[in-house]
C-alpha cells in the first residue's frame, strides 16, 4: 500500500558533523556527503552507513521532506512514490536514484531502527540539490536608436537552477558591468545587471551600434540567444530644418496665390444674361406666359378655357 503525504513535527537531529559515529543504544549512522550536488538527468547516491549496530535486522526507512510536507521514499522494503522504477537501496541503507529531475531536489531523511526489544532509532538528514542548465534566454534589443538617447536590452531566462548570472557581448566582445571601469568603451555609457541580465545605455554613441547577444550561465552549463543589431543613427538637425521651411514657404506661395485669385475675381459667380432669366414685374396684376412664337401672351386671372 502507498502512502500519501502527511505532516509530522520537525524532529530534532542529532550533529553528526561534530560526532561522527555517536552511538545511540543499538544504531549509529553516518554518511560520506550531506550535501550532494547533481545535474538533471544524471544520477546520484545518498549516502546512508551504519557504522554500529545490535541488530542484523534493522528496519529501514527513507521519507522526503519538500515544500513541509513529508512522504515516503522507501517503506516496507520497496521504494515508494514518484521515486519508484528510477531508485534502489545501495548495501543495506544507502539510496540511488537514477534520471534525476528539478523536483528531486528536497531533504531526504534516512530512518534505521533497530528490531529489539528497546528500539533504538538513529536517523541522518541529507539536502540533495539537482542543477538544471539553462535554456536559450529570450533577448529583447531596439533595432534603431538616435544618438545622444537612452536604450535597455533585456536577457531573460526562466528554467534554469540555480538562478543564472547574465553577461552581454558586442560583436562577440564581451561587456563589463560598467563602461567606465573599462577604458576600452570610454566612449560609452552603459551598465550591466548581471542578476537581472539588463543592459541600459544612459546616452548612445555610434560606436555603440553593433549586434548584440546575451549568454545565460550556471553551474550546470550556459545559453546563449540569437545576435540581434543594434543601430545608432544621426539625428540631421539641418536637413529637419530645411524641410520645415520648404513646408513653410510652399504654405506662403498658396495663400498668395489665392489672395491674388480673389483680388481678379476668379472666384466670383457672374451669371450670364440668358441663365434664370426672369420677366420684369407687372404693376397691374397680370401674369404673362413666355412662348418662343408669341413673345409675351398677356391674360387676365379671369380667363377660362
Amino acid at each position: 500500500m502507498e502512502l500519501q503525504p502527511f505532516a509530522v513535527p520537525s524532529p530534532t537531529y542529532k550533529n553528526h558533523d561534530h560526532h561522527p559515529g555517536c552511538l545511540i543504544g543499538a544504531v549509529n549512522l553516518k554518511s560520506s556527503n550531506r550535501t550532494p550536488v547533481v545535474q538533471e538527468f544524471e544520477s546520484v547516491e545518498l549516502s546512508c552507513i551504519i557504522t554500529d549496530s545490535q541488530t542484523s535486522d534493522p528496519r529501514i526507512e527513507w521519507k522526503k521532506i519538500q515544500d513541509d510536507q513529508t512522504t515516503y521514499v522507501f517503506f516496507d522494503n520497496r521504494i515508494q512514490g514518484d521515486l519508484a522504477g528510477r531508485a534502489e537501496l545501495l548495501g543495506k541503507t544507502s539510496l540511488r536514484i537514477w534520471n534525476v529531475t528539478r523536483t528531486d531536489s528536497a531533504l531526504y531523511r534516512c530512518e534505521v531502527v533497530a528490531r529489539n526489544d528497546r528500539k533504538e532509532i538513529d536517523e541522518i538528514v541529507i539536502e540533495l540539490t539537482v542543477q538544471v542548465k539553462p535554456v536559450p534566454p529570450v533577448c529583447r534589443v531596439p533595432k534603431a536608436v538616435p544618438v545622444g538617447k537612452t536604450a535597455t536590452l533585456h536577457c531573460q531566462e526562466s528554467e534554469g537552477y540555480p538562478r543564472p548570472y547574465y553577461s552581454w557581448y558586442r560583436n562577440d566582445v564581451p561587456l563589463p558591468t560598467d563602461s567606465r571601469a573599462n577604458p576600452r568603451f570610454r566612449n560609452s555609457s552603459f551598465l550591466l545587471n548581471s542578476e537581472t541580465g539588463t543592459l541600459v545605455f544612459n546616452a548612445v554613441h555610434k560606436e555603440d551600434s553593433g549586434q548584440y547577444y546575451c549568454i545565460a550561465s550556471n553551474d550546470a552549463g550556459s545559453a546563449r540567444c540569437e545576435e540581434q543589431e543594434m543601430e545608432v543613427y544621426d539625428l540631421n538637425i539641418g536637413g529637419i530644418i530645411g524641410g520645415i521651411l520648404v513646408v513653410l514657404a510652399v504654405l506662403v506661395l498658396i495663400t498668395v496665390g489665392i489672395c491674388c485669385a480673389y483680388r481678379r475675381g476668379y472666384f466670383i459667380n457672374n451669371k450670364q444674361n440668358g441663365e434664370n432669366y426672369k420677366s420684369p414685374g407687372k404693376s397691374d396684376g397680370v401674369n404673362y406666359i413666355r412662348t418662343d412664337e408669341e413673345g409675351d401672351f398677356r391674360h387676365k386671372s379671369s380667363f377660362v378655357i
